[in-house]
């Protein structure tokens, strides 16, 4: 985490100030249960509208814009750590202890998202 000096309005003394990670978020794979589909879903259209490969920056731990709603309330917490510098989830889960593997919790046709601090 880096910590930034910043000056006050009034000028007098300086202020700490926490610098927040920028943080990828990349779709890799989609796995599609059709089975399931046919025996429990309601046919819906556009369920999903996430391709793989496509990507997206979180500034300050927020969700980007554009980013599925479902996606990003399974991964908000590991995106809004890594923001603050945290890491090694599950006591090295991940090769690049800065990063972190997250699926949706769409049930029918979850995508896997990978995650991981950028400079």
């Amino acid at each position: 985490m880096k910590i930034r000096l910043e000056q006050p309005e009034d000028g007098v003394g300086s202020i700490r100030k926490q610098e927040m990670n920028r943080v990828r978020i990349t779709a890799l794979r989609q796995t599609v249960y059709r089975d399931l589909m046919e025996l429990y879903e309601n046919p819906i259209e556009h369920a999903c509208e996430v391709v793989e490969g496509q990507q997206w920056i979180s500034v300050d731990g927020e969700c980007p814009e554009g980013m599925c709603p479902s996606a990003w309330y399974s991964m908000k917490e590991f995106v809004a750590s890594l923001a603050r510098g945290e890491g090694n989830f599950h006591d090295g889960w991940m090769k690049d202890p800065m990063s972190a593997m997250i699926s949706c919790n769409d049930g029918f046709r979850p995508f896997s998202f990978y995650i991981e601090v950028i400079e």
